[in-house]
């Protein structure tokens, strides 16, 4: 498979993400937020410690004492400091990626139906403004979840019965590749292990599965080939749905014989719409946002457990949990996918602690969280902005103490 530049010159795919894509200047082994971070943050958790939410801000968030916000890009408008490019409606999913002059890129697929979805990027000087805008896909349909890689590119899931997996250069230089080796189905969202290269799929279905793309190749230090490997599902081995987990192979990924991918292996476990999912130092975690569950994978035992359950938590406190990530802390960060429109941290320390809150967005959904390579400021969308009827997306940044 071959990467074509946008000016329609062929290159081998590996020379582009070693090359094409060298903004980002490394193979990501690092477990900085958004695999952005150069190596294990070694910095505390600040999380446990802020206090409640206040009063909302000039931008309609709620967030603890010495938080603070800013709009950073709407629906159908040129984000804050850029000019020509008017930024995606429905924002979904996101990430964000290192360039080497010390700036960096947020990626942002869209939600939207019938071939008019994709991704777009805003790119920021080192000092934090936004520099530009561009798309990065285009084209697809529902792409609401994704993924970055350790190589430098972001994949952009659809969310549909035939959806596909989309490779994307967040930087537009290289066009966007489908992925249908990684599977074909409604996709939630994808994790990459970057020590194993192994790729970490759920499944937005109410019956849906949790997935396992493992290449045939293995090169250190290399990206995989994303056309050449095996798709497994997950069957955990309990009754009760933790615990030792086995891989079992997926006869036809690509769902060409007609029987849906979760359909082919009677005896992989069912997850309840799998949303969100992201790796941590050694565990992949996700959520499923039909049981109101927030799951940890250890790559490593290969054993699964139920870190937060909404019927047993001593503070129930999320409504479909939907896009997640990890700080370099450990910190898991959950978005409601509607609710009450919170963002939650499951801090290292057990405490579940609300660090954001919409309000007026009642018929809307946070989505695209994500932090920033220096884990500085933190992103996210509301998809379809506040109102009723809803006045369109918006995409905000947060700073504040996050870690000491």
């Amino acid at each position: 498979m071959r990467l074509t530049r946008s000016g329609g010159s062929s290159i081998s795919r590996r020379t582009v993400l070693r090359g094409g894509i060298a903004a980002f200047g490394f193979y990501c082994a690092g477990f900085g937020p958004g695999c952005g971070g150069k190596g294990p943050d070694r910095r505390v958790s600040n999380l446990a410690n802020v206090g409640p939410l206040g009063p909302a801000d000039a931008n309609g968030v709620r967030l603890p004492a010495g938080f603070s916000s800013r709009v950073v890009a709407m629906s159908g408008a040129a984000p804050t400091g850029t000019a020509g490019y008017l930024w995606h409606e429905a924002p979904a999913a996101g990430a964000a990626f290192a360039v080497t002059d010390g700036g960096w890129i947020y990626v942002s697929n869209s939600e939207l139906t019938a071939g008019a979805a994709g991704a777009s990027a805003l790119r920021f000087a080192i000092d934090g403004r936004p520099t530009s805008a561009y798309s990065i896909l285009s084209g697809t349909t529902r792409n609401h979840g994704g993924g970055p890689t350790p190589w430098g590119t972001w994949l952009s899931c659809e969310r549909i019965p035939r959806g596909m997996v989309w490779e994307c250069d967040p930087t537009g230089v290289a066009i966007a590749l489908a992925r249908p080796a990684l599977g074909v189905f409604e996709h939630g969202g994808a994790a990459v292990d970057p020590l194993r290269d192994h790729i970490y799929m759920t499944e937005s279905a109410v019956d849906g599965r949790l997935y396992r793309y493992v290449p045939n190749d293995d090169v250190a230090g290399e990206p995989p080939d994303l056309d050449d490997g095996r798709l497994e599902v997950a069957r955990v081995v309990r009754d009760d749905g933790e615990g030792p987990v086995e891989w079992l192979s997926v006869p036809d990924p690509t769902y060409s014989a007609g029987t849906p991918t979760r359909a082919q292996v009677s005896d992989s476990t069912v997850f309840l719409g799998g949303a969100g999912i992201w790796y941590g130092t050694g565990v992949v975690y996700f959520a499923t946002h039909a049981d109101n569950r927030v799951w940890a994978y250890d790559v490593e035992a290969e054993t699964i457990e139920i870190v937060y359950d909404d019927d047993t938590a001593q503070t129930p406190i999320l409504t479909g949990p939907g896009d997640l990530t990890v700080s370099g802390q450990g910190d898991v960060v959950v978005a409601e996918d509607g609710g009450d429109m919170q963002i939650i941290a499951l801090v290292p320390s057990g405490e579940i602690v609300p660090i954001a809150q919409l309000v007026g967005h009642d018929e809307s959904e946070i989505t695209g969280v994500a932090f920033d390579p220096s884990g500085t400021f933190l992103y996210f969308s509301s998809q379809r902005g506040a109102g009723d009827p809803p006045s369109g997306g918006i995409t905000y940044e947060v700073t504040g103490p996050f870690f000491v």
